[in-house]
């Protein structure tokens, strides 16, 4: 059922603009073109349900963003139910065949793909989005402190990855630097995340850009 006869609260005027945005986001948490465009309809449909108590707030973007790293979080943890069902080591989610077989930043996407969600969530949204520990720390409702150390520990296992190339320290992105409130420069490599390709492409917007509401289990 298509959402506009509903749509007296300005829902798709205020996020059709933003879909795009959301859609990369949901792109660097997943490493999946798929993945991305599923879990921003599904961002999209439970941002729908509760449009009526955000839409007050000065950012509901960013509300839709702690949606969608907590419905990811989600994902991943059903996943790694389903990996040791069928005796898969659950140690790592593993990138896609697509992902593995090419380079520069599509490994980047996938060594992204590898690091736990929480961890992924706070270094695409310090590095790849550039925003201030403080944000994040708000978006995902945790300490400063938890936003720097997980940034550390992120950009640690990223270099080492063997899918990535190149990915050299930003100047000053030590331990020092991180604990710098702004958003700072971001590690080559990371910044204008929106060059990654997914395994069919980069995803396509005009595919999430509207909530359908079905027969979908909502919260």
């Amino acid at each position: 059922m298509d959402t506009d006869g509903g749509d007296s609260g300005g829902f798709t005027a205020y996020f059709a603009p933003r879909a795009a945005g959301l859609l990369r986001f949901a792109y660097l948490l997943t490493g999946d073109a798929g993945e991305a465009e599923d879990l921003t309809q599904t961002t999209l449909v439970r941002m729908f349900v509760v449009w009526p108590r955000v839409r007050g707030h000065d950012r509901p973007d960013a509300y839709a963003r702690r949606v969608m790293v907590n419905a990811n979080a989600r994902r991943f943890r059903h996943r790694r139910v389903r990996q040791v069902l069928v005796d898969v080591p659950p140690e790592r989610a593993e990138p896609s065949s697509q992902l593995a077989a090419v380079e520069d930043r599509v490994g980047l996407a996938a060594a992204l793909a590898a690091l736990p969600p929480r961890q992924r969530a706070v270094v695409v949204l310090r590095y790849c989005e550039d925003r201030p520990e403080a944000e994040v720390a708000a978006l995902l409702r945790c300490s400063t402190g938890t936003v720097k150390s997980q940034a550390a520990k992120g950009l640690a296992k990223l270099r080492a990855h063997p899918a990535v190339t190149g990915l050299g320290p930003a100047p000053g992105s030590g331990p020092d630097a991180d604990s710098a409130s702004g958003p700072g420069p971001s590690p080559t490599g990371l910044a204008n995340p929106a060059g990654l390709a997914g395994r069919a492409g980069p995803p396509n917007p005009s595919r999430v850009a509207r909530p359908v509401i079905g027969r979908e289990e909502l919260p």
